[in-house]
């Protein structure tokens, strides 16, 4: 084999060598964003989740806010009987 197909070989190899790692770069790569895109859609979810217990923790708040009123009048008109 002579001098120039050496380098032609040799360019080539390091050519499919270099193109099989990028590949598998590219491949990594993807798999990493498929998963931070399946970590965003469950955070999303929660995001919800947390906002109708936020919502409902106001509500019950109110709520509690109403019978403690009402228990403290019962006690004051009954004690001042």
């Amino acid at each position: 084999m002579t001098m120039p197909q050496r380098i032609v070989v040799a360019l080539s190899t390091a050519l499919c060598v270099q193109m099989i790692a990028a590949l598998l770069w590219a491949g990594a790569a993807a798999q990493r964003l498929d998963t931070l895109e399946e970590q965003l859609r469950r955070m999303a979810v929660l995001e919800v989740r947390a906002a109708r217990l936020e919502e409902q923790t106001l509500h019950l708040r109110s709520a509690l806010d109403r019978i403690e009123n009402k228990l403290d009048r019962a006690l004051h008109d009954e004690v001042g009987q």
